[in-house]
Parts: C-alpha cells; sequence; structure tokens
C-alpha cells in the first residue's frame, strides 16, 4: 500500500479540526461583541435615568415618545438620601441589573417618617414602547434590602470573580431530589420543600422565628460584589421580603457562606407579637394580603453574601394546621368530658385511708355494717338513674345519652378520616419516635450510670404488675398438670360433677375418658395455644379445655360447679403464694360475669370469701364474657328476651350492695378488692356500626349482636353513674379497662378512647395515626383532665392469635411515648416457665433489644396503670408519685434515671403547648390511680 495514502485520512481530521476551531473563534467574537454593544446600549441609556418620576406617587411612569427623545433624570432626585442607614441603598437603586427590568426606587421608600398607605394597584401598559417604562417600580412595591454605606466601603471593591457565593442549603423537591435552591423555578416545587441533611452552612432552624409568615410566592435574591441583584422566580409574579413596621437598625442579619468556609452569622430572628400586620396587595386586584405584611428582619448585608430563603410557609398551609389542631384539641376536649375522675383525690385523703388500711391487712374479709341510705335508683333506657328518694325527680348524677355518646363517637372517626389530620398526626409520632432515639444516643450512658448509682435497685427488685391476666389461665400447663395428678390422687372418690343423669367421682371422670393419671403429659394436657389457633378465635378458647374435654374445664377452672369451686379455690392460692414468693411481682386477676341471672354476683362473691382468696399481691376485676356475643345464644335458649335482661343481671346487684350493703354482704366485702370493670370480646367477628340513633335495649328483642360501642357505652353509662353513688358513700371506685384493639375495626378504639381508663391489647391503634396521636396526648388526658390513659399489651399472646411477634407494634409505642405495659394474658396457653411475666419481659427485651431503663420505665407503667391502692403505690413508687415529670420519680424505688422521666414529660408538655397553640394548662398533680 502506498503510504502517502494511508497518511491521508489524517491529515483529513486534522484539517476538518482546524477550521472547525477557527469557525467557534469566530463564532464567539462575533456574540461577544453583540452582547458588549447591547450592555453598553444599556448602561448609557441608565446613566440618562428615567423620562419621568413623580415624587409623591411612588414612581409613576411618564408616556414615552415616538421620537425617542431621552429626558434627563433629576440628580437631586437620585442622590438624595433622608436616612444614614439606607444611604447604600439609595445608591443601589440607580444601579443596573442584568437579570431584572431594571428599576428606580421612589426616594420615598427611603422616608423613615413616611406613612404607608395602601397601594394602588399596578397596571401594566404594554403600549408603552420606550425603555424608561422599565426603570420603575410599582406603586406599592417596597425596596430591595441591600448593604449599608458603612459596608460597601469594606466589600465594594472585591470582585465578583474572585468570590463566589454559595448557596447556605440544597431544597429538597419532589421533582429534584437534589436541587439547589437557586436553580430555575422550573426544577423545583412550591410543596413539599424543606433543607436537606447533611447540607453544611451556617444557616439553622432554631435561629428561626416561628411566629413570622412569610410569602406564598418569593424570590431568592443574590448580592454580588457591585451590590447588583439578581433572582430566580419560584412562581409567575414578583414578590419582595421587605420590612415594615420596624427600623432597619434592629433588625438582624442572615447567615451566609462563602467558598473559604468562613461563616456570615448575624444574631437570631426576633419576632413581636404585638406589632400590627400590614397588608399589601400584591396582585393588583384591590385585595390586601396580611401575609405580605409579616416581617423578615434583617441587617443590611455585605457584598458576597446571600439572602437565603429560610423557610416557606404558606399562610393556606398554616390556617390549614390550625383548623387541624383545632380537631385535635376538640377530640382531647371530648374525653375530658366523658371519663370518670373522683372529686377527692385519693392523696388528699390520706388520713382516711391509713386508718382503714390496718382494718383492712388485719381481717379483710370482715364485714362493716354499713348504713342503707334512702337513695333510689331505677333502670330507664338501659341506664341507671339514682335519685335522692323514690318520690324524687332529679337525677343525681346524669350521664351523655346514647345519642350524644354515638354522635360524639361519629364525629371522631370523620376526624379520624381527613387527610390532612392523619398526615400531621403520622408527622407529630415520626417526629417522637426519632425524638427518643436521640435522646438516647446522647443520654443512653448517663441512664445506665444512674441506674448503676441506685443501690439494691435493678429489673428484679422493682415492682411490677401484671396489668392483664385472666383468673382461669393464672397458672401455667405444669402447674396445671401437677394440680391435676396430685387432686386424682389424693382424692380419686371425690364426687365433682353431674353429668349424664348420675354423679361422677373424680375417678370415674378420668375412666370415662380413658385417662390415668400416671400417663399424663404437658402434651396430652393440649392447653398451649399453637399455630392452628392464629386468627382462629374459637379454637384458641378450646384450649381452655384440659385434654379437649369441657367437664375437666368445669372441674378444674370454674368456680360454679357441684364442688362449688374448691379445685379452683386451691389452685389460685398456690399461685398467689408464689406471687408472694417472688415479692415485687403483682397481679390484677379478671374473673368471669357472663350475665345469664342476678345470683352470679353472690355466688362469685361468696366463692371468695368462703375460700379465703386473697393477697396484697393481687387485684381483681370483672370481666363480662362474651356480653354481646352470647346474646343471641341466649335468646335462642330463652334466658333472655332482649338486650335490656342482660344488663339487668350484670349492674341491678351492684347498684343495690351500694345503696344497702346489708342486702348482700358478702358482695359488699368482695367489692372491695375489684378496682375495674373489664368486657372480653371476640373483636374479630364482622358487626355493623352504631348509627347515632339506636335501638334502646329494650327494643333490641332481635337475634343479632350489638356492635362493640354499642354495650361499651352501656357498661360505661351504668358504671359512671355507679361510681358516681359509691364515692358519695365513701366507697370504692371501679375503673372500665375493657379489651379493645385486639382485631376488628378502629372504631372499637375510638369508643374506648372516650369511655374508658385503659385498655387492653389495643394493637390496632398502629392503623390509625390519629387515635394513636390522641391516645398519646390523653395519656394525661389533656390540660383539665388528668387521668392517664394506658395499654396493657401482650405481644405473646397476640403472637399466638391476631400479629406475629416481630410486627407488633408495642416498641413503636413505646419509643413514642405511648403509656405501655406489658401482661401476660393468659399463662396457660402461652407461657412456659413459673414466672409468665417475667418471661414476657425476657422476651421482649431481647428480641427488640430493650436496655434495663426501658424494662424499668415498662414496670413502672404498669404500677401506675393498675388499681392498687394509693398506700400501696407510695411505697412502690415513692412519697411523690402523684407528681409530674422527675420530681415525681424516686429512682431508689423505681430503678429509672430522672433523665429519662424528664425528657418523657417535657416531650409530652411540648406536644401539649403545640396543640394548644402554647395555651395549655398542666396541674402539679395528676389522678394516676
Amino acid at each position: 500500500m502506498d503510504p502517502a495514502s494511508s497518511a491521508s485520512p489524517l491529515q483529513m481530521a486534522m484539517a476538518a479540526l482546524v477550521g472547525a476551531s477557527l469557525m467557534a473563534i469566530s463564532a464567539f467574537y462575533v456574540h461577544k461583541r453583540s452582547v458588549d454593544q447591547v450592555l453598553n446600549r444599556l448602561i448609557d441609556f441608565h446613566r440618562r435615568g428615567p423620562a419621568k418620576v413623580d415624587d409623591h406617587d411612588g414612581g409613576e411612569r411618564g408616556d414615552c415618545s415616538d421620537s425617542e427623545t431621552e429626558v434627563e433624570t433629576d440628580c437631586k432626585m437620585w442622590g438624595r438620601i433622608p436616612s444614614r442607614s439606607l444611604g447604600m441603598a439609595a445608591q443601589c437603586s440607580s444601579r443596573i441589573s442584568f437579570s431584572l427590568p431594571n428599576a428606580v426606587l421612589d426616594s420615598s421608600w427611603f422616608n423613615e417618617n413616611t406613612d404607608f398607605d395602601p397601594p394602588k394597584p399596578y397596571i401594566q401598559d404594554f403600549s408603552s414602547c420606550h425603555f424608561d417604562k422599565l426603570n420603575s417600580i410599582p406603586p406599592g412595591l417596597p425596596s430591595l434590602q441591600t448593604a449599608s454605606k458603612d459596608e460597601e466601603d469594606i466589600s465594594g471593591n472585591h470582585s465578583v470573580s474572585n468570590v463566589r457565593v454559595t448557596p447556605v442549603g440544597r431544597l429538597m423537591t419532589p421533582r429534584s431530589l437534589g436541587g439547589n435552591a437557586f436553580d430555575s423555578a422550573g426544577e423545583s416545587d412550591e410543596e413539599g420543600t424543606e433543607l436537606a441533611i447533611g447540607e453544611d452552612g451556617c444557616f439553622r432552624y432554631e435561629d428561626i422565628n416561628h411566629s413570622v409568615d412569610f410569602m406564598s410566592v418569593n424570590v431568592l435574591l443574590v448580592l454580588d460584589s457591585n451590590m447588583n441583584f439578581r433572582h430566580n422566580e419560584l412562581k409567575k409574579g414578583l414578590t419582595i421580603i421587605w420590612d415594615l413596621n420596624s427600623n432597619i437598625q434592629n433588625s438582624t442579619s442572615l447567615p451566609s457562606k462563602v467558598d473559604n468556609g468562613n461563616c456570615f452569622q448575624g444574631q437570631k430572628c426576633q419576632g413581636t407579637e404585638t406589632e400590627p400586620n400590614v397588608g399589601v396587595d400584591l396582585h393588583g386586584n384591590g385585595t390586601m394580603d396580611t401575609a405580605s405584611g409579616d416581617i423578615l428582619r434583617t441587617k443590611h448585608i455585605p457584598a458576597n453574601t446571600i439572602s437565603p430563603l429560610r423557610t416557606i410557609v404558606h399562610e393556606s398551609t398554616k390556617a390549614e394546621d390550625d383548623e387541624v389542631l383545632e380537631r385535635i384539641r376538640g377530640c382531647l376536649d371530648l374525653r375530658n368530658a366523658y371519663v370518670y375522675r373522683e372529686k377527692v383525690a385519693p392523696w388528699e385523703k390520706v388520713t382516711e385511708l391509713s386508718s382503714t388500711a390496718m382494718e383492712t391487712n388485719s381481717d379483710p374479709f370482715h364485714f362493716d355494717p354499713v348504713e342503707a341510705t334512702n337513695h333510689h335508683f331505677r333502670m330507664e333506657d338501659g341506664v341507671v338513674h339514682v335519685y335522692a328518694s323514690k318520690n324524687d325527680t332529679v337525677d343525681l348524677f346524669p350521664v351523655a345519652s346514647s345519642t350524644t355518646f354515638f354522635t360524639d363517637m361519629h364525629h371522631i372517626l370523620r376526624v379520624m378520616a381527613i387527610g390532612n389530620v392523619r398526615s400531621l398526626c403520622h408527622h407529630r409520632l415520626r417526629f417522637l419516635e426519632e425524638k427518643f432515639r436521640l435522646h438516647l444516643l446522647i443520654n443512653a450512658d448517663r441512664e445506665f450510670l444512674d441506674q448503676k448509682s441506685a443501690p439494691h435497685r435493678d429489673f428484679y427488685n422493682i415492682r411490677k404488675v401484671d396489668t392483664h391476666v385472666h383468673h382461669s389461665a393464672c397458672m401455667n400447663q405444669k402447674h396445671l398438670l401437677r394440680f391435676i395428678k396430685s387432686k386424682l390422687r389424693k382424692e380419686p372418690d371425690e364426687v365433682v360433677i353431674f353429668r349424664d343423669g348420675k354423679y361422677l367421682t373424680l375417678k370415674e371422670v378420668f375412666e370415662s375418658l380413658d385417662l390415668k393419671g400416671c400417663d399424663m403429659n404437658v402434651d396430652l394436657l393440649d392447653v398451649h395455644a399453637d399455630k392452628s389457633t392464629f386468627h382462629r378465635f374459637d379454637k384458641f378458647n378450646l384450649k381452655y379445655n384440659p385434654c379437649g374435654q369441657s367437664r375437666l374445664r368445669e372441674i378444674f377452672l370454674k368456680q360454679d360447679n357441684l364442688i362449688q369451686g374448691r379445685f379452683l379455690a386451691e389452685v389460685t392460692t398456690q399461685v398467689l403464694l408464689d406471687l408472694e414468693a417472688s415479692k415485687y411481682q403483682m397481679a390484677e386477676y379478671r374473673v368471669s360475669i357472663y350475665g345469664r341471672k342476678q345470683s352470679e354476683w353472690d355466688q362469685l362473691a361468696s366463692w371468695f370469701i368462703n375460700n379465703s382468696i386473697y393477697s396484697e399481691n393481687a387485684v381483681w376485676l370483672i370481666q363480662v364474657i362474651w356480653l354481646p356475643r352470647l346474646y343471641n345464644v341466649y335468646k335462642q335458649m330463652g334466658i333472655v328476651t332482649n338486650f335490656q335482661n342482660i344488663l339487668d343481671n350484670v349492674f341491678v346487684p351492684l347498684f343495690e350492695v351500694t345503696v344497702d350493703p346489708s342486702s348482700h354482704p358478702q358482695l359488699h366485702v368482695f367489692l372491695k378488692q375489684v378496682v375495674g370493670f373489664d368486657i372480653v370480646d371476640d373483636e374479630s367477628k364482622p358487626e355493623r356500626r352504631p348509627t347515632k340513633h339506636m335501638p334502646m335495649p329494650t327494643e333490641w328483642t332481635n337475634e343479632f349482636n350489638p356492635a362493640f360501642s354499642y354495650y361499651a357505652y352501656y357498661c360505661y353509662a351504668n358504671l359512671y353513674t355507679l361510681n358516681k353513688l359509691r364515692e358519695s358513700k365513701g366507697l370504692p371506685t371501679i375503673k372500665f379497662r375493657p379489651h379493645c384493639g385486639e382485631a376488628g375495626d378502629v372504631d372499637h378504639l375510638a369508643a374506648a378512647f372516650l369511655l374508658c381508663h385503659n385498655i387492653s391489647h389495643g394493637i390496632n391503634l398502629r392503623k390509625s395515626p390519629v387515635l394513636q396521636y390522641l391516645y398519646y396526648l390523653a395519656q394525661i388526658a389533656g390540660p383539665s383532665l388528668d387521668l392517664r390513659i394506658g395499654l396493657a399489651m401482650s405481644p405473646l399472646s397476640n403472637n399466638s392469635l391476631f400479629l406475629d411477634y416481630a410486627r407488633n407494634p408495642f416498641p413503636m409505642f413505646f419509643q413514642r411515648g405511648l403509656h405501655v405495659s406489658l401482661s401476660s394474658d393468659d399463662p396457660l396457653q402461652i407461657h412456659l416457665t413459673k414466672e409468665a411475666l417475667v418471661e414476657e419481659y425476657s422476651v421482649a427485651a431481647q428480641v427488640w433489644k430493650l436496655s434495663s431503663c426501658d424494662l424499668c420505665e415498662i414496670a413502672r407503667n404498669s404500677v401506675y396503670q393498675s388499681g392498687f391502692s394509693h398506700l400501696a403505690k407510695l411505697h412502690w413508687l415513692g412519697g411523690k408519685y402523684f407528681m409530674r415529670g422527675p420530681e415525681g420519680n424516686d429512682i431508689h424505688k423505681t430503678n429509672v434515671p430522672c433523665i429519662r422521666i424528664a425528657f418523657r414529660h417535657e416531650t409530652w408538655m411540648e406536644e401539649m403547648m403545640y396543640v394548644y397553640a402554647g395555651k395549655a394548662e398542666f396541674p402539679e398533680e395528676m389522678n394516676l390511680v
């Protein structure tokens, strides 16, 4: 091949490169010359000044002539500077901006004594043909903030090319995750903008006075060394932040950052609430924009700095948040109107309690005759009404009607469905969660050191209460198996049941089931929940039958049987002895009332008294088993004719013994140990949501079961009246603490929010951020009512029924600050060890990595939620346990560092102040018993 021919492509490429370079250079110089001509023409035009200026009208424009005669500007007007602090700003008004239309400021804007009248609408005259039309600002538009004359001497000689201005932060927008705040308007969005995390700069959010409202349409101003103004529009139209209400000398500087990393930091923005807002017409339609009258106070900004827009808060967004907070306050006020509270706090009657405590400890079953009162009560529309006498017609303790309750409940449901309310509550809950994590990051070591300094206190040596455990399942499966074998060996000939027309001994019962005591084991007992019970509440209840036999349940786990519950009393006594041996573990056991007949109360009370069931480590709650779900069964069996019959069977004996204790003496003694009222139900069953106008219980004669909120209201209303009556007679009251939120609809939790002191489970709160936030705020329920609403959660029980352990919201609730405690629920079906409550704490600590401080705080919560007496809590928690914040905490009793209690209390107070717009009231004491 010829060498000359092989070199020809290279030569052609070089020639093409040289030609293209020459063309590019020529084009550059041609473009530069054109641009220079345009700039020179504009500068020359600027130096001549505008055609006409009216000093009294803020820069009115004159008409342009076709001869293009240019009128010289009045030099006096350009040189007039009424204020020394604004001298530089006035001089800068004569300079040109290459990115904005040229603007000439009327001197009246710089007159400190000038009164600001409402601006005139600005209507642009597009018929004008001369450039001097651009050299004025529309009437009403204020001056731009510039550097002072003194600062010009320092920075005026700097070159733009030498010092580069960098943005303080970046705005995160949906369109551009990392977009610069000073990019074009097409790459930003008016909604959802926030400062990006990780941007280093001197701009800090804590320097902002959030009481100042900023405008919804903004321009970012950048000052170069020649004091020229540059801008980026974020929305159509021009809006400039200025100061109308205060002197320039009192304003503060804005932070900025230059390339060398040095920060120019001014003092914090100071807002004055007493200063009036001045409206400005920004749209030329005659309406006043009040937001534009709010002030961003700035000192005179030197050259080579930027004026960053600290935050953008739309006036409509602020109004929307105010509306949301008003709705939240309304929900809290509704709860305050419903929940029962005692007139006299327990710590205010210490002398009375101390005298009665000695008698209670000496003989808990002693009956003190109490004189009957003249009170008369009668059931009307499902609610008991109490009168001073039989002939009196004035209701002594009125309670909200069912129609009022269902109306209020539907109001809360409507608030829960509003999108902006859900959004705000979700963001506040996330904020609380992250705030707690930050607290742990900073103070975890200090908390651990504080716990070390508390002598003789650790997790094992602090009081903890099992706030939710069913009495029929209070023992573990090994304990029950050992007890059954013992009875079969020691009392085989005891007649225990009447079945198939004859009486059977214990030995005959086991022979009929083909069972031998020596062959029985835990697997054969088959009372432990397994995979088959998940989402099967019916199968879970069958686990109460040992060996799958209902007759064994009747013999060993019932108190109303042929042997009058003697076996259950004996195993209960053994459990109570184990509880007392542990010393620091307490329990609240739930015993059952079915509502089939009124005599159930006397049978239950006699079982307690006759078998001497009592322990200082235990108190009792009454649970109405399956109250609505058994209604259709009772209706078909002919036991009841309407729902009113069940309410009569449950509540009439309680009112009788309160009015005249001698009518049911054993029940009167037993009620001294009862601290709460519970309703147990399979919430997963579908139901119809109640309407505002529901039929009365006497009218409920169909075979359909009522909804949860229906019977929750009637239980609450009767308990409210009963507690008022018992309090007036100096008797202990009973709190409403139902099962709620384990499954089913969230409206169960809405009803419980209005009516209940505490609830059991509550895992469905994870589905409603609004209710979750309300439950958090109501843990010390608002500024006027001091009743915590606690959640007695049982993650291991939920794991067997409705929710996997890993998905349980307990750790999230705890981090966010809800008043949660751990409970065992059903040790017989759930737990494997002798100490079910410690097992619950142990698994939670391992799975969720809870620290010792976390466990002690949860244990402290359980004592507050429990119904134990005031004197017991004084001994367990400290002499000031009823005080708010760290003052009410004694680390030598609870092993909870005051740092943790102070954080919880201050965080809750800040949230309440936020919700109540700084007007929340906090009593020094809180009623927690």
